[in-house]
């Protein structure tokens, strides 16, 4: 490209998109690449400032912005990832579905380690709405060497896309909700509509809810008895802590499930539980769920519905970004909660 006075660019092909700014009523390109400058235009860009302009010139050894931009997109996007139509130099990668973001951290840094290089995600393991936002692509200048976009385009070969999303897929799901107290009739069951509201947001219904009390041979027969029903998640409501009478931990590891952790480094949620018994992942909720409106229950439910199966090691490293700031008015997931 080369730097012309705009006076003396009537009839050669802008170089980049040129933006228009009025406050309060317009924010766009007035002018967008490829245009190809007339004698009347002079006037309207030299009143948005535009002294000169930079004129495109082909050189097979660079690349424009847009396509720089579309190229490393292309490389990025994984499965359930649309691209949006470059403009300015910027390429979004939006959703096809309402999924479980994953995000390479390790080659994602890489590619951002070459200079000139820009992609910008959000974080791993967020879930993201059908047609939003979950990275964008650009480069520093309006014209890069084409080995950079190269470069990155290896390294999304060689490590796999930097950005994907997980479809989240509908669990039938069996309840067991215990406590002497609700068992009894003494309380009213307030657990239950909780959690039955969150997997209703993701279209996952409870096939059965079971009340029990604090006993732990019933609560083993109860998953077991869900088990037999083909469910494909039991969820377990009550008795996480280690009060004497709370039975739950017990009764899950009683019914021959393995337990992959009692306890994770979250606040709300540090009893929490996760198992599975012949692949059908059974989640031990503390109470701290019914009460907080972002959770434990909240980060991890989405990843059990995306299809992972949990490991320690993914439970342990919740605790980076696992402090909930309990916030007078809580916007999670647009927080800092679970960003490790």
């Amino acid at each position: 490209m080369k730097k012309v006075k705009t006076e003396d660019a009537v009839g050669m092909i802008l170089c980049h998109d040129l933006t228009k700014i009025v406050p309060g009523e317009f924010k766009g390109a007035a002018f967008k690449k490829g245009h190809i400058v007339k004698q009347e235009d002079v006037e309207e860009l030299l009143k948005m400032g535009k002294e000169h302009l930079y004129i495109w010139e082909n050189d097979e050894n660079s690349l424009h912005e847009n396509e720089a931009a579309l190229r490393i997109a292309r490389a990025a996007a994984g499965s359930s990832l649309e691209l949006c139509e470059a403009g300015e130099g910027k390429v979004n990668l939006v959703a096809s579905c309402k999924g479980l973001l994953k995000i390479n951290v390790e080659a994602l840094a890489e590619a951002n380690d070459i200079e000139e290089v820009v992609i910008a995600t959000r974080h791993t393991n967020q879930l993201v709405e059908k047609n939003e936002i979950a990275a964008g692509t650009r480069v520093i200048p309006l014209v890069i060497n084409k080995e950079k976009i190269e470069r990155v385009e290896e390294i999304c070969r060689n490590k796999g896309p930097l950005v994907e999303l997980k479809p989240l897929h509908s669990l039938r799901t069996g309840l067991i909700t215990t406590g002497n107290e609700v068992y009894h009739g003494l309380v009213q069951d307030r657990f239950g509509p909780v959690v039955m509201s969150k997997l209703k947001d993701f279209g996952s219904p409870v096939t059965r809810q079971i009340l029990l009390p604090d006993d732990s041979k019933q609560i083993a027969s109860a998953i077991k008895e869900l088990i037999a029903e083909e469910v494909q998640m039991i969820i377990v409501t009550g008795g996480m802590s280690v009060d004497p009478d709370d039975a739950t931990p017990g009764g899950v590891k009683a019914s021959g499930a393995k337990i992959v952790s009692y306890g994770a480094p979250l606040f709300p949620g540090a009893m929490f539980l996760v198992a599975y018994l012949d692949h059908v992942p059974i989640l031990g909720l503390p109470g701290c769920v019914m009460y907080h409106k972002s959770s434990v229950f909240d980060l991890v439910l989405p990843r059990v519905l995306a299809g992972e199966k949990l490991t320690r090691h993914d439970l342990t490293r919740l605790g980076h970004g696992g402090l909930c700031l309990n916030c007078p008015e809580c916007h999670y997931p647009v927080c800092p909660f679970g960003k490790g």
